[in-house]
C-alpha cells in the first residue's frame, strides 16, 4: 500500500463512526489492553471524528475533537482550546503518515470551529510524533488507563 493510497475525511456516517470504534478497539482496547468501558465514552456523541480510509474502503486510522464544554473538561477550562484525543493508526497503515494527516485534518476541523488552540494527552512514547507536528509538553506525567502520559498544546494562530 501507498502513502498516497487512502484519503482522511471527518466521519459523518454512521458506517463511518462504526470504522472509527472499529480502528480504536482494535488499537486501545485489542493491542494496548484498554478496558473497553475506558475506550468509549459520554463524549463520542458529540466529537467531530475523523477517519483514514484506504481506496478500497478498508479504515485504516482515527481520531477526535472535543470542542466548548467537552474540550474544557479536558483541557483544565479553556473554552477556546480544543482537545484531540483517540488517535488510532491501525497496524498495517504505521509508517505512511496516516497519523500526521489525521492530526492535520483534526487541526482543520477546530480551526473551523474557532478554536484557538488543541491539546492533547500523549501516550509517553508518541511524543516525538506529536512534538515534529509543533505539540509542546506542559505539566508532569500522569496514568491514563494504566498508561504513562503527558500534556500536550499547539497553537493554531
Amino acid at each position: 500500500m501507498s502513502a498516497d493510497a487512502y484519503v482522511v475525511r471527518e466521519a459523518t456516517t454512521e458506517a463511518d463512526r462504526a470504522s472509527c470504534f472499529a480502528v480504536r478497539k482494535d488499537v486501545f482496547v485489542g493491542e494496548q489492553n484498554v478496558p473497553e468501558d475506558l475506550e468509549y465514552d459520554e463524549y463520542d456523541a458529540g466529537a467531530v471524528h475523523v477517519l483514514a480510509v484506504r481506496e478500497d474502503g478498508v479504515p485504516l486510522g482515527t481520531g477526535r475533537l472535543l470542542t466548548g464544554a467537552a474540550a474544557a473538561v479536558k483541557n483544565g477550562g479553556a473554552a477556546d482550546v480544543g482537545a484531540l484525543g483517540r488517535l488510532a493508526v491501525a497496524k498495517a497503515a504505521r509508517g505512511l503518515g496516516v497519523g500526521a494527516a489525521l492530526v492535520r485534518a483534526i487541526e482543520d476541523a477546530a480551526r473551523e470551529r474557532g478554536v484557538a488552540a488543541v491539546d492533547l494527552h500523549a501516550q509517553t512514547h508518541a511524543l516525538g510524533f506529536y512534538e515534529r507536528l509543533g505539540y509542546v509538553v506542559y505539566g508532569p506525567e500522569f496514568p491514563d488507563a494504566g498508561i504513562p502520559h503527558r500534556a500536550m498544546r499547539k497553537s493554531l494562530g
